[in-house]
């Protein structure tokens, strides 16, 4: 078996609204989380971007990435990510140039082709204009011109344009995003916990189209699964059930309910498809006891090759959510 003695760790954060909270605790919960996981020794700390939907505060991932980092000194902070279709790239290019301004060395730009949202908020978002998913290798290209020295041959620079170059990280969940982030020459973050099933595929792909490039000389691939760990593995599938259980909840009855509690979803029945959703989604992810999310995580990282797991722990009690990242720190980090 692999050790895991040294693997990097990270952090990825949806910003998970929980019933009988708030959209403003759970944002204080998130930079409370980023300072501990500082602590713990992990290498970055990444927002999502997600709109139209009141279970997940990540709707202006540059305003949370400059509070966060602002709280903490050392971390890598940055976005997993910005949904490049929902913004012009020069916008994002001047919001990152400013953010690593402020923290030279210290700021992540993770893009994705994604809206994070329904077509109603997506078409605001975009103020009419057409769909760009289509154009994301376009609109990607825009972006790394206003990134790199000099700026683009349009003429238009991105102001300010920091002395230190902003890392770019591609994310996806297909062959097609891996290949991109490959001929590129950019590290690619793969979502493990939207689309186990092609995780090692992805990364394969990935790997065979590596171009190296200025932004980078060789393959470097991060891999986000979901993960839970407790001190028993009953308790680490009961923390993790509330999330799943939201999921289910926004496909079959609201699509705008917050996430139920740990002790909501232990009283909620559901029908047997229901129970067979809430298992498919939690099996192939990280979650149990110490022991078995060591080996979970080493087979993960054994298959796929990842340089880098970022981990997405999902569960309504804020320190339960802490002390499964120290359990997962420690190991790493023993």
């Amino acid at each position: 078996m692999t050790d895991l003695s040294g693997l990097r760790l990270s952090v990825l954060d949806t910003v998970p609204v929980w019933r009988g909270s708030s959209a403003a605790r759970s944002l204080r919960n998130s930079v409370d989380l980023a300072r501990r996981a500082e602590a713990l020794g992990y290498t970055r700390y990444w927002v999502a971007e997600h709109h139209n939907t009141p279970c997940l505060a990540t709707s202006a991932p540059p305003v949370l990435i400059a509070q966060i980092a602002s709280a903490t000194t050392t971390i890598r902070v940055g976005s997993g990510g910005v949904l490049l279709p929902n913004h012009a790239p020069l916008t994002v290019a001047e919001q990152f140039g400013t953010l690593e301004a402020f923290h030279p060395g210290r700021v992540d730009l993770g893009v994705g082709r994604a809206s994070g949202t329904d077509p109603a908020a997506a078409h605001l978002l975009r103020r009419g204009l057409p769909p760009a998913e289509e154009d994301f290798p376009g609109l990607l290209d825009e972006l790394l011109g206003y990134l790199t020295p000099g700026g683009p041959p349009s003429g238009v620079r991105a102001v300010p344009q920091a002395d230190t170059r902003t890392p770019v990280y591609l994310l996806g969940t297909s062959t097609s995003s891996a290949r991109l982030a490959g001929s590129l020459g950019l590290p690619y973050a793969y979502a493990h916990q939207i689309a186990p099933a092609g995780t090692a595929a992805a990364l394969e792909a990935y790997r065979n189209a590596f171009e190296a490039s200025a932004w980078l000389d060789r393959p470097y691939a991060i891999v986000a699964p979901t993960v839970v760990v407790a001190e028993s593995g009953e308790r680490a599938r009961w923390l993790a059930r509330g999330f799943v259980a939201g999921q289910l909840l926004i496909r079959t009855e609201d699509r705008f309910t917050l996430f139920p509690t740990a002790e909501e979803a232990e009283r909620r029945s559901f029908a047997p498809s229901g129970e067979r959703f809430i298992r498919e989604r939690l099996d192939p992810q990280i979650i149990g006891d110490p022991g078995t999310v060591r080996d979970r995580l080493t087979e993960l990282v054994k298959h796929s090759g990842a340089d880098e797991v970022m981990a997405l722990t999902m569960v309504s009690d804020h320190e339960a959510r802490v002390r499964s990242y120290e359990l997962l720190a420690e190991l790493a980090h023993p």
